[in-house]
């Protein structure tokens, strides 16, 4: 019963550990998250200045997994060359070994330190940085407090002659410490939590040296195996570039320091006699000496890459997301930037299906209503899938400006999906019904027609730029089309109703066409402000809750047609 509470209280104590370093690496990313990420994109532009950078981020970040996200991120886009990325990756994998350096020394009185003050910040901080780095705090603090219990648990099984057996026998094989490690890390997900576990091990003598030091090679390779096993199967092989190079220099590196393990050891044992440090010192110089060895090479490693994982050049099924990436939700900024990319594929889906409409509605092209209503199938499936990646994001991961960002890029793709929706069953039927009908088109209404159909593929870019860009003026603009298009329409309505008093039964039904098309106009521009116009107006607080007036207040007061705050 005593060991069956000790595997308890072990695991319990890992977790914690775990807990401690997600909440450091959380608290960074809201704290300084966005300005990482534009330090990172400025030093890409040099390979040594882009280690520099891989390996300052990584030490802030606490997780090269992050930083290799937004590296990634980069890539895909085209904003940098796969050889500084690698040089990023190389100086994030030294990055991370910095904070196990600092907790192999006893630093464990000031745990409780450490969460007092992250509790206050926390707590009392008003500004969302100092709740952030309260955050930041507890997490230092609970690894500090888990380790310092986690060598307490050890101490009295530390000699126990079956585990030291078993621990023992990962001397003699080196090859399954390996393993188990690397399955370890990939379970964990840190490799700075697993190799700090390993640490206290060593630390009390229950893991001798040569095995630790297969362990902490073990971690290094599994740290490596998260990102290329998250990708996604249909990505463009070349997005695996970078993850599948960073694993193979890992794994070369493991089996260059398996074969020469035996003197490092020794050599190791002799500098320094605190296993722990021992640890630590052979964790860093690991990754030193794989930096220092791969810097030179990689420019020819790139092109072997690149070689061995070709872009794809066939052509892909449009409704298959490109660029939401599983393995970026652990990173909610990177993440909800990726989705709000994906939707402004939609924005381009949908200005093919108003070109079709288009074609349809004035030029009489009866095969385009087909092609269009099979891009509305791509609008929905994009959405869905937008969606359904968005609300896999861990909403405890999230800061205030995320929740907002996101709940933006859901609003946006559903009154999109929206706007596709009026498109195929709305001004799609009234084309069919005009081309079985023959119902003829004057010049005049041809050229009407087309002016507003060009009229909302315009809105629709403005609507693409005003959610890329939060332009408080460019909303406005946006919304006013709303009033001018309603204008319009009740122009249109008093012409058609005229038509009808003179008896021109001729023109009836062809201005109720019109009228018919105007209508869905406005319903589709509706959506397209509503996408993307409202939210930045609201923001803002320049969008009223109504469009009605108070009673008693005159025209002029406070409040336009548009609902806008004046």
């Amino acid at each position: 019963m005593d060991a069956t509470f000790t595997l308890v209280d072990l695991a319990g104590l890992v977790a914690l550990l775990l807990w401690g370093v997600h909440m450091v690496q959380t608290g960074v990313q809201r704290a300084f998250g966005p300005s990482l990420r534009r330090f990172l994109a400025v030093a890409l532009s040099r390979r040594l200045a882009a280690f520099l950078a891989g390996l300052g981020v990584t030490a802030v970040l606490q997780s090269s997994t992050a930083t290799g996200l937004m590296v990634a991120a980069f890539a895909a886009e085209g904003l940098v060359d796969l050889v500084p990325a690698l040089a990023v990756m190389l100086g994030a994998n030294v990055g991370t070994t910095l904070i196990v350096q600092l907790l192999s020394f006893d630093v464990s009185r000031i745990a409780t330190l450490l969460i007092l003050a992250g509790v206050i910040a926390f707590r009392r901080g008003g500004a969302t940085q100092a709740r952030d780095l309260g955050r930041v705090g507890i997490g230092l603090g609970l690894m500090l407090l888990a380790l310092h219990l986690l060598l307490g648990v050890i101490t009295p099984y530390e000699d126990v002659p079956s585990l030291r057996l078993l621990l023992g026998a990962l001397t003699t094989q080196p090859v399954m410490g390996v393993i188990l490690a690397a399955l370890l890390t990939w379970a964990a997900h840190s490799s700075v939590a697993v190799v700090l576990v390993i640490m206290s091990f060593a630390a009390k003598g229950v893991v001798p040296p040569d095995a630790a030091f297969a362990l902490v090679l073990g971690a290094n390779i599994g740290t490596a195996i998260n990102p290329l096993l998250e990708a996604q199967a249909g990505d463009d092989p070349a997005a695996r570039r970078l993850p599948m190079g960073n694993l193979i220099n890992r794994v070369l590196g493991v089996v260059l320091a398996l074969a020469a393990l035996d003197p490092i050891g020794r050599f190791l044992v002799v500098i320094e006699p605190d296993p722990a440090r021992a640890v630590a010192d052979f964790h860093t110089a690991f990754n030193l000496i794989l930096a220092l060895v791969f810097f030179p090479l990689l420019a020819p490693y790139a092109a072997l890459l690149r070689r061995m994982l070709p872009a794809r050049v066939a052509a892909t099924d449009p409704a298959q997301p490109l660029y939401l990436d599983a393995a970026a939700r652990e990173s909610p900024p990177i993440a909800i930037a990726a989705a709000a990319r994906e939707a402004l594929r939609m924005t381009d889906v949908l200005a093919s299906m108003l070109e079709g409409a288009r074609a349809a509605l004035i030029q009489g092209e009866r095969r385009r209503i087909g092609e269009t209503k099979r891009r509305d199938d791509v609008l929905d499936r994009l959405n869905a899938a937008i969606k359904a990646y968005l609300t896999a994001i861990d909403p405890d991961a999230l800061s205030e400006a995320d929740h907002q960002r996101l709940a933006q890029v859901l609003a946006f793709t559903t009154q999109i999906e929206h706007a596709g929706d009026v498109v195929e069953k709305n001004l799609l039927a009234l084309a069919a019904r005009r081309i079985k009908r023959g119902l003829p088109l004057s010049p005049e209404g041809a050229r009407e027609l087309d002016a507003l159909m060009e009229r909302l593929e315009r809105n629709l870019r403005s609507a693409a730029a005003v959610f890329l860009s939060a332009d408080a003026r460019a909303a406005r603009t946006l919304a006013a089309e709303k009033e001018a298009l309603r204008d319009l329409e009740a122009q249109a309505t008093a012409a058609h109703f005229a038509r009808l008093r003179e008896g021109r039964i001729d023109s009836t039904e062809t201005s109720a066409f019109h009228l018919e098309v105007l209508r869905d106009a406005l319903r589709i521009n509706g959506h397209l402000v509503a996408a993307a116009a409202y939210p930045v107006l609201e923001e803002q607080g320049a969008l009223l809750p109504s469009r009605l007036r108070p009673s008693g207040e005159s025209p002029d007061e406070s409040l336009g047609e548009t609902g806008i705050e004046a």
